[in-house]
């Protein structure tokens, strides 16, 4: 089941389900979820490994970072990747699990998301990949709505996340070992 705005509010104020929330989706959430907002932006170089026990991913280099109270815009040329973070960050707890969605104005603009399942146990910000696959030049504030994050029950309790990822790191230093 899905949860709506006045549960979500109720676990924000009391549990921190979400933390950094605009004044928008603290005082009127549109839908059944919240709008979380641009608040980094990586380029990643180098190389990654993807193995059965260990891993490593790219090097990252920050490209923007939202200020509040000042402006900035980034820039995304057709065929540009990013691993973006929200200002957002989340607590889950062991009974929920979150889903993110671009919002349709990210999509109709030909920008593409790489977002996965925020699991039970999660604590921290949220990272995903950002790519323009349209045709032309898209221009985003950092600072504005871009994805939406809807929570759900998870019956019978879930398991608690335990990768390294806890805390919202946005790559890693070197090759790991996975838990």
């Amino acid at each position: 089941m899905v949860l709506g705005p006045k549960i979500l509010l109720e676990l924000v104020k009391k549990k921190k389900l979400v933390e950094n929330l605009s004044e928008r989706e603290l005082t009127n959430p549109e839908g059944a979820g919240f709008d979380l907002r641009l608040g980094e932006v990586y380029r990643i170089s180098g190389d990654a490994f993807l193995g059965e026990t260990h891993r490593k991913t790219a090097d990252i280099d920050l490209v923007e970072k939202y200020t509040e109270g000042s402006k900035s815009v980034l820039t995304i040329k057709p065929g540009d990747f990013f691993l973006v973070k929200t200002i957002e960050s989340v607590n889950m707890p062991d009974n929920l699990t979150a889903s993110i969605t671009p919002r349709s104005t990210t999509y109709r603009s030909g920008l593409v998301l790489r977002t996965g399942n925020v699991p039970p146990g999660y604590c921290g910000g949220l990272t995903f990949g950002l790519k323009n696959e349209g045709p032309i030049t898209v221009e985003i504030e950092m600072g504005a709505r871009f994805v939406h994050i809807q929570f759900s029950e998870v019956a019978g309790k879930g398991n608690m996340y335990r990768g390294q990822w806890q805390g919202g790191r946005v790559t890693a230093t070197k090759k790991e070992k996975q838990v």
